[in-house]
Order: structure tokens, then C-alpha cells, then sequence
């Protein structure tokens, strides 16, 4: 069952629970959806190039294509939609879009355009890894903060990395700059998700150094 909807943050943080029983019937409006897709993509991200690109999966027949390529796990096709998170390898082309109208509307001044174009153009050019690096790394930070959303808005998700990519990536025709990242199943649950430990913080936090 799907919390109620207004939940503080941290309350959509420590009720969020990866749930694989969803209800098959529900469907998500398309208003709803999009307002989860909008706080995602509020996410931070490296230069404000905002590496993320999300393919929204709710047709029936799109699902079964994806059903296998997720290896058969049955929530792809009982969730009301699968969100493909995807990286963009390629950010570094969209920089003056993002900064041309900051200049242009007076926030910020030419050098500073320059300076940071500058530096988004020598960082991608001077590195073979960094395109894939900074998509992924980027792209998880607008998963997590859906998954959230998706919770605050009385929903549930589950992140998947167990698909077949290459299948993925011809099967819907993804363009080569983009990595998949990962799945995350939406929609209504059928039954409580049970809950999960977490290490102390003695265990997982180191002050100062090692």
C-alpha cells in the first residue's frame, strides 16, 4: 500500500522501500507523472548540464518488449510505467545552452560565461572517461530524487540494474550518446514492502581520515 501523499522529506526517505507488487490496474496521470519527473530533474548536477534523460514506458506493448530485456521480472509490466533512466555522455555540447541565457538575461557576465564554457569544454576534451563518468554519476542523483518524489506523491518505485543494456538500447532506438542507468518501476502497491537494516553510522562514517 502506498503511503499518503505530503509527506515531509524525511518521511518519504525512511518509508521509500523498494517494492516489486504493484497494482496492475492503477494508472498514473499524466499530470501526476510529470510533476515527479519536474522535482527530479531539480536534481544538482556538474556545470547545471543536467545529464539526465528520462524514457517513460507505460504502453502495454512496450513494457512486453522490455519484460525480457529485464530478464522476466514481472514488476515491468504490473508497474503503471518504468522510467529508463539515461546518462548523457555527451553534456559537454549543451553547455552554451545552458549558459547562453544566463548571459543573456544579466546573470552572469561574459567572462564568466566564457570562463565556464572554457572549462566544461577542456574537462570533457582532455579526459576518454569522463562523458560516461559524470552521466552516470549525474543521472543516479535525478534517480534517487524521483524515487523520492515518487514517495512524497504517495507512490512506489524500485530501482533495477539487472537488464540486458545492448537490448535496451536497439530496442527503443536510444542514441549512442546516452548509457542506460538504470530502471525504475512506478505505481501503486499491492502489499506492504517490507523494511530493510542499515549499518550504524559508526560503521559507515569516517571523520576526518581513515
Amino acid at each position: 500500500m502506498s503511503t499518503p501523499t505530503n509527506l515531509t522529506a524525511a518521511e518519504a526517505m525512511l518509508s521509500r522501500h523498494s517494492v516489486r507488487k504493484y497494482d496492475p490496474a492503477h494508472l498514473i496521470p499524466e499530470a501526476e507523472l510529470n510533476e515527479i519527473l519536474e522535482l527530479a530533474a531539480s536534481a544538482p548536477s556538474s556545470w547545471n548540464l543536467q545529464h539526465w534523460r528520462f524514457l517513460v514506458i507505460q504502453e502495454e506493448a512496450n513494457k512486453q518488449k522490455l519484460l525480457p530485456i529485464a530478464y522476466n521480472q514481472q514488476q515491468i509490466v504490473d508497474s503503471s510505467a518504468v522510467i529508463v533512466v539515461l546518462g548523457d555522455t555527451e553534456a559537454n555540447l549543451v553547455a552554451e545552452e545552458v549558459y547562453g541565457p544566463a548571459l543573456a538575461g544579466g546573470y552572469i557576465t561574459q567572462e564568466v560565461h566564457d570562463t565556464l564554457v572554457g572549462n566544461v569544454t577542456r574537462a570533457y576534451a582532455n579526459s576518454t572517461t569522463i562523458g560516461r563518468e559524470e552521466a552516470i554519476r549525474n543521472a543516479s542523483l535525478a534517480s534517487m530524487q524521483l524515487m523520492i518524489a515518487a514517495k512524497a506523491k504517495g507512490y512506489d518505485t524500485c530501482p533495477i540494474g539487472g537488464f540486458n543494456p545492448a537490448q535496451l538500447i536497439e530496442t527503443y532506438n536510444i542514441p549512442e550518446r546516452y548509457v542506460p542507468v538504470m530502471l525504475i518501476t512506478i505505481g501503486k502497491s499491492l502489499s506492504p514492502a517490507h523494511g530493510s537494516g542499515r549499518f550504524p553510522l559508526e560503521r559507515s562514517v569516517i571523520q576526518e581520515t581513515f
